[in-house]
């Protein structure tokens, strides 16, 4: 007999061998039931496996987090096996279970299409219903070489295993495989499934090795949450940036460009214009100087700044000259240096707020370039505060309620708040544990004062000082960094920053950084899908469209209408082609111009407008003025729906 300790401290006693499915069985039949995996003395177990010894047992069920994960890794073992019985010559890279699914790397000499996977989700059924067994086996390293010594992806991550380390391995059928576990134990229980396409993915994510064919795919408890799973899916299909992007013509990528480097069409380039405008009145009115700098900086620069050691090898290669090196901008921190430290500063001068919409450049890998979300050239609005000791909390209050304000405008979400702090195991940080210490006590401090959820996460600061990150939850549900506030007392050190202090004394200024929005590329990604391409009027690239029902009879009064939206700063375009009617209705609809305006007898006799919302079947007839009032008014509020 073994004893059980189970997590809430009891102790039963079993027979040798059971697996953890069998004393969930003897526990109770409902427990039997929503087993999925448990822990044995915190090492995951397979469902299946055997406990020879006393131990704690947490029998995982379908309502622990970890469940779904060993559904999926299960699930691509199944779809594994369906592959090797369809294709034998079939040989596997990795199959891990991911974010609400799993994929498989496989190499055949079949080409799989997306048209196969119907076939290969027919043959996984038939497994299920033959309840095929996931059968451990513990072996040795040179075993385990022999096992696979006519595959060479498995020999590969065998050979780079310690020596003399017990490997395990999963039978499942004609499928074998080297695997850490855990899993379901047997085909039977996993009934609901989908593969979702194929995708071409590196052997080991290395663009020198080759090409392997990776099937995607997603496994649920029951059908309802499959088929919601499904639907979420479509939805982000429908709200891909790039697919909205292309669309809507909002921008493009042409390798002859340059890979990574956008080209905003003239839509995506007045949406980010009118934040742009948006953005910099927002910061005339808190007291922000606006700069522009070169996109070029020397080596020196960033030399001097630190950032050529720290991100030299993300950096576009240099551009020698006789006399000078130069670097493509990567951040605009030491050109707003040079600014400050152009002329004389008294402490009556701080703070002093500089910002600017400013151009950097990272030279991102090729494979993880990424429609507007990873770019080589992104554009953002920075900002670099210069301030004294004293005004530091008052700063970074007045940094953070604006990037609230932004977000709120924008109807984005935050996630949660970050702290990041140097991780003194990591080199990349500079070595002043004075400053470092002084840093993250102040930014601590005022977070607890101010009574702002955070949590600390360790080794994520930028090199010069800790930050505070607000993270954003999207429409796709992504998190990403939106807005950042950083403290840095390293620059000003090393360019050697000063003003002149009460005393008459030089003193040391505090150099916060500020990101309000990240950049226009991915801040566009995020509104593309978080609108679905319809943008609220105060966006929208064009905000009426203006429809003459005949151009003799109407397009008179239909083009006075244009112009006079136009000197009142709208956003208005026209058609007076001649068209059916229906036809100019739709494709203002497909293009999701807010409001599509009818001009027919009734509005010319009347001086009335017709209008039909974005989305909306019904149509509405208002006087001009009140259609301009309503359109006024959802620009000054920032109205998310045409309401």
């Amino acid at each position: 007999m073994m004893q059980i300790t189970f997590k809430d401290g009891n102790v039963k006693s079993f027979d040798e061998g059971m697996s953890p499915e069998e004393i969930a069985g003897a526990i109770a039949p409902g427990l039997k039931k929503k087993a999925v995996a448990a822990y044995v003395n915190d090492e995951l177990y397979d469902l299946n496996r055997p406990i020879y010894q006393d131990a704690k047992l947490d029998i995982i069920t379908k309502d622990n987090q970890e469940a779904l994960e060993v559904l999926n890794h299960s699930t691509a073992h199944l779809m594994a096996q369906a592959v090797k019985r369809l294709y034998p010559d079939a040989k596997f890279g990795v199959g891990p279970a991911i974010k609400d699914g799993f994929y498989y790397d496989i190499a055949t000499e079949h080409t799989i299409t997306d048209d196969d996977l119907p076939k290969i989700e027919n043959m996984m059924r038939r497994i299920v219903k033959e309840q095929e067994s996931m059968m451990r086996e513990e072996i040795s390293q040179a075993e385990a070489l022999a096992r696979f010594k006519d595959d060479p992806y498995k020999r590969e991550l065998i050979e780079e295993l310690p020596e003399g380390e017990i490997i395990s391995i999963y039978t499942q059928g004609e499928f074998v495989d080297l695997c850490r576990g855990g899993h379901i134990g047997n085909t039977r229980h996993i009934k609901h499934f989908k593969l979702l396409s194929v995708a071409g993915a590196y052997w080991r994510g290395d663009s020198d090795r080759e090409m392997l064919q990776r099937i995607y795919g997603t496994a649920w408890f029951n059908k309802e949450a499959l088929e919601h799973h499904l639907k979420v899916l479509e939805d982000r299909k429908e709200r891909d940036h790039r697919k909205l992007g292309k669309e809507l013509k909002i921008f493009m990528l042409d390798k002859r460009a340059g890979q990574g480097l956008p080209i905003w069409l003239p839509n995506g380039y007045t949406i980010r214009r009118t934040l742009e405008d948006y953005v910099y009145n927002l910061e005339r009115k808190n007291g922000y100087l606006h700069l522009s700098t070169p996109v070029l900086g020397t080596k020196e620069l960033y030399q001097i700044s630190g950032h050529f050691d720290h991100y030299q090898d993300d950096m576009f290669p240099l551009m020698k000259d006789k006399d000078e090196t130069f670097v493509l901008r990567p951040m605009s921190c030491p050109h707003h240096m040079i600014v400050y430290n152009s002329e004389l500063r008294s402490y009556r001068d701080l703070p002093l707020r500089y910002a600017e919409i400013v151009t950097q450049h990272r030279y991102e890998a090729s494979g993880a370039l990424s429609g507007l979300e990873r770019v080589r050239a992104m554009t953002l609005t920075d900002s670099h505060i210069f301030a004294r000791k004293d005004q530091i909390k008052t700063e970074v209050l007045n940094a953070y309620r604006l990037i609230l304000q932004v977000i709120k405008d924008l109807d984005l979400t935050i996630d949660y708040i970050e702290l990041a702090l140097r991780d003194k195991t990591k080199g990349k940080f500079h070595d002043d544990d004075k400053l470092w210490d002084e840093a993250e006590a102040t930014l601590k401090q005022l977070l607890d004062e101010e009574n702002i959820d955070y949590h600390e996460v360790k080794g994520e600061a930028a090199f010069y000082g800790p930050k505070i990150d607000i993270q954003v939850r999207t429409a796709m549900d992504h998190v990403i960094t939106m807005s950042t506030v950083q403290l840095d007392f390293l620059l000003p050190e090393r360019f050697d920053l000063t003003y002149i202090g009460k005393d008459g004394e030089k003193h040391r200024p505090v150099v916060i950084h500020r990101g309000l929005i990240s950049t226009w590329e991915r801040l566009m990604s995020i509104l593309l899908e978080q609108y679905k391409g319809a943008f609220p009027t105060w966006l929208a690239p064009t905000q009426m469209r203006l429809i003459a029902v005949n151009q003799e009879a109407h397009g008179d009064f239909t083009q006075n209408l244009h112009e006079q939206f136009i000197d009142l700063g709208f956003r208005s375009s026209i058609d007076l082609r001649e068209e059916k009617l229906g036809y100019k209705i739709r494709e203002a609809q497909t293009q999701k111009i807010p409001y599509q305006l009818v001009i027919g007898d009734n509005e010319v006799k009347n001086n009335t407008l017709t209008y039909r919302r974005y989305g909306q079947k019904e149509q509405t007839t208002v006087s001009v003025q009140a259609f301009i009032d309503m359109i006024n008014n959802e620009i000054k509020h920032k109205t998310k729906h045409a309401e």
